[in-house]
């Protein structure tokens, strides 16, 4: 091996500069800037946090941003590919959420008769309430990972699949979605259900034994949380570089031409929306253990126009578009509303219309659109 060092002038940037002048870095950083904003969220960001330059309470914040970004890759692969347009990805988030929070909640503080405090303190039985038959199985961390994926996707494939194939789409499969999480939310909350009620889940400690409020256990849950984001990243751009991930394009572009072919869309549609509804469901049980709470409200039906939100300003049928747009979105509410929280919905609502009639494709597709416009004319 050659010991001979590497000038300056050998760089990967400094030839880009050469070859293409003032457009070289902006080549340059067109292709390495996903990779590099994967690196950092993977490894930059926790060797700033182990070496003490980030506050503590800044790695549980990005690790829930995190976990919304997965949430976001989701929707884009049902709205942005296949042009479905869903208003109960929420509902599958806060279902992981719950199957998550069932397990911490068994193996946080019980009550009487080994029964959760969060259940038990909010129970209308007058001589006390015993464990609920269907907690049980969630006392194993087997059982509740398995329904973090299993529950989400089952109930998406068989409301998807009977909606689809009654052929409800548009605006009209919006609005069955949007009814289904208000029913869905309204039903959480009562205490006839023995998930908390309108309190939740809450009084979570401990995660694998390991305590869920010690600097080094949120450290390890962020990891997860940005390991997360970065393999739904790969998944999603490997789905729709496949065969299956054209068809759903050309589901979104002419389900009718696509039928004619001689496929059904139905199935198409079903097995990406249970995806969508997978990919929330994990990010779900992620954020759970990092708020310590879930609640009914995790699924109103304006968190799922929220994600809409962050799909639609990130660029939708990109999958990098729909994380830096929830990341974006996230951070900005995080800053703003410490310090004008009255003018945050503006804000956000203003955004929203901007990028509709100026930026249709979003942040991402109007930086395509340049680097279209420039690779036909040379910068110097």
């Amino acid at each position: 091996m050659s010991n001979k060092e590497l000038l300056p002038t050998e760089w990967a940037l400094v030839k880009g500069i050469q070859a293409g002048g003032l457009l070289g870095p902006v080549r340059w950083a067109d292709r390495a800037g996903p990779v590099l904003m994967m690196a950092f969220l993977l490894l930059g960001f926790p060797l700033l946090a182990m070496s003490g330059t980030v506050e503590p309470a800044m790695i549980g914040q990005l690790g829930r941003y995190c976990c919304l970004a997965v949430l976001a890759v989701g929707l884009d692969l049902v709205w942005g590919y296949t042009g479905i347009l869903s208003l109960c990805q929420a509902l599958f988030f806060t279902l992981g959420g719950y199957a998550m929070g069932m397990h911490l909640a068994m193996h946080g503080p019980v009550a009487a008769n080994g029964v959760p405090t969060c259940i038990a303190y909010v129970s209308s039985s007058v001589g006390g309430m015993t464990l609920p038959w269907f907690w049980a199985p969630f006392s194993s961390v087997w059982f509740a990972v398995f329904a973090v994926v299993a529950i989400p996707g089952l109930f998406a494939f068989v409301f998807g699949f009977f909606s689809f194939r009654s052929r409800v789409k548009g605006v009209y499969f919006s609005i069955i979605t949007q009814a289904v999480t208000v029913a869905m939310c309204t039903l959480f909350g009562l205490n006839l259900l023995q998930l908390g009620g309108t309190n939740g889940l809450t009084n979570f400690t401990h995660l694998l034994t390991l305590p869920l409020s010690d600097s080094g256990s949120k450290l390890l849950m962020y990891e997860a949380s940005a390991m997360l984001l970065v393999l739904s990243v790969l998944f999603a751009k490997w789905l729709t570089a496949t065969r299956f991930g054209r068809l759903l394009v050309a589901v979104r572009d002419s389900e009718s031409r696509l039928r004619f072919a001689g496929y059904q869309p139905v199935w198409f549609k079903t097995a990406v929306f249970t995806v969508g509804a997978m990919l929330g469901g994990l990010a779900g049980a992620l954020y759970a253990p990092q708020t310590g709470i879930i609640t009914p409200s995790d699924m109103q039906a304006a968190q799922s126009l929220l994600v809409v939100v962050w799909v639609a300003v990130g660029g939708r049928g990109t999958i990098i578009g729909a994380v830096i747009g929830a990341l974006l979105i996230n951070l900005l509410y995080a800053q703003l509303t410490s310090t004008w929280p009255k003018l945050w919905p503006f804000m956000l609502g203003a955004l929203f219309v901007s990028v509709v009639l100026f930026l249709p494709d979003g942040l991402v597709g109007a930086w395509r659109r340049m680097m279209a416009k420039f690779d036909g004319k040379e910068l110097q």
